[in-house]
């Protein structure tokens, strides 16, 4: 390989994360995010080099471009998909997405966050994505999408208007240890079949969502309520993932449960309750983990 090649791939290398951090923010899909910025290195690659005077803004502009392209068909087969549908869980120890220093920076790619992103237009997602967890200004974002200024501005209102509409109220964060030890009685009561004790750890209004995608046995709803979601946590650990090995990791920037490669588990609280219970196990969906987990 020559010198010229081998600078060449290193600058856009320095891009890479940046371009992948966008494309699985707008697409909530790890592996449609990297498709999308192989396309650009492809794209790159056949450039006359010399016309590109700033490659981060250059790649910013085609990875956006192809992921609004990916957007507009990826509708349809949102609404063909099997049951709930889930963002791709990404492990962010590794800094894959960035820096996640903030509260405001790990909710940005929290799957709370990413499936209201689902509810946007492709547009809106694009400047969204752009603005508020790229900090490009808006005068930058109306060269990357080929609009006016003011026409992004406007989107922009519209599009944090409809986030914050359909936010869910603040989530209980609570410390590292406080979460484990709740975690911990959750899943104790859950294995042991302890119907009672599993009831007083949930929330009167807790919802469990599964994402099985068709592929795997998983609930084709949402599940609701106190009652309702102790019995299907109960058979569902005991029928899906008895004597599976779990651990504990920080998933698209908030902690979570690894039962080996088959499932990932997120559970959030509020008032030292478990309000809320996300599992992907839809096996297309933990490609990216499993790759991530193989080179920890």
């Amino acid at each position: 390989m020559s010198t010229h090649n081998s600078a060449a791939i290193a600058d856009f290398e320095e891009h890479r994360p940046r371009m992948f951090g966008i494309a699985y923010r707008m697409l909530g899909s790890a592996a449609e995010a990297e498709d999308t910025v192989q396309e650009a290195y492809l794209r790159w690659s056949a450039a006359d080099r010399s016309d590109i005077q700033h490659l981060g803004a250059w790649l910013a502009k085609v990875v956006t471009h192809l992921c609004l392209n990916t957007l507009t068909s990826a509708r349809a087969r949102r609404e063909e998909y099997v049951g709930p549908w889930l963002p791709e869980p990404v492990l962010t120890s590794d800094g894959v997405l960035g820096p996640l220093e903030s509260a405001e920076q790990r909710e940005g790619v929290s799957m709370a966050l990413l499936v209201l992103l689902e509810q946007l237009t492709p547009a809106e997602r694009a400047v969204y994505v752009l603005r508020e967890a790229f900090a490009y200004g808006h005068r930058e974002i109306s060269e990357l999408l080929d609009l006016s200024e003011a026409n992004c501005r406007q989107i922009h209102r519209r599009a944090t208007a409809r986030v914050a509409a359909g936010a869910p109220k603040p989530r209980f964060a609570p410390d590292p240890a406080q979460w484990h030890g709740l975690v911990e009685s959750f899943l104790t009561a859950a294995h042991s079949g302890d119907l009672a004790r599993l009831e007083s750890l949930l929330s009167a209004d807790v919802r469990y969502v599964s994402d099985g995608g068709g592929v795997v046995s998983a609930a084709r709803r949402p599940i609701l309520g106190r009652n309702n979601v102790a019995r299907f946590a109960i058979g569902a650990l005991e029928k899906y993932v008895a004597g599976v090995p779990v651990t504990f990791a920080e998933i698209n920037g908030s902690p979570a449960l690894l039962f080996g490669e088959v499932a990932v588990m997120m559970v959030e609280f509020e008032n030292g309750l478990v309000s809320g219970v996300s599992t992907v196990v839809n096996p297309e969906k933990l490609e990216f983990l499993r790759r991530q987990l193989s080179h920890s």
